[in-house]
């Protein structure tokens, strides 16, 4: 079993940046492709952009692309989450999450071993 944690979110002005990390621990990190997701109050929770187990394949939400980038180092068991160009409906609890299937799916049923989440909070 895998346990991850992520860590690097805080409150930012609109225009900010801030990089996510999710530290993953257990199975073999470098086997797996993985995403981020999000979710705010009384909402599902949404996907974010994903990597392929390489770091070779990137996946993104559209609303999110040209401004987030992710990234990963296998020798660290780590993935990033660059998020520029932040904007107020960015305000969300980012989790970091291990792909379940062999391809890359982006609805959560596709992904496991949730971290406990790491609060974005963008002001205006």
């Amino acid at each position: 079993q895998v346990q991850l944690v992520e860590s690097g979110g805080g409150l930012v002005q609109a225009g900010g940046s801030l990089r996510l990390s999710c530290t993953a621990s257990g199975r073999t990190f470098s086997s797996y492709h993985m995403g981020w997701f999000r979710q705010t109050p009384g909402k599902e929770r949404e996907f974010v952009a994903a990597i392929s187990s390489s770091g070779r394949n990137t996946y993104y939400a559209d609303f999110v692309k040209g401004r987030f980038t992710i990234s990963r180092d296998n020798a660290k068991n780590t993935m990033y989450l660059q998020m520029n160009s932040l904007k107020p409906e960015d305000t969300a609890a980012y989790y970091c999450a291990v792909g379940v299937f062999p391809t890359v799916v982006t609805d959560p049923s596709g992904f496991g071993s949730w971290g406990q989440g790491t609060q974005v909070t963008v002001s205006s």
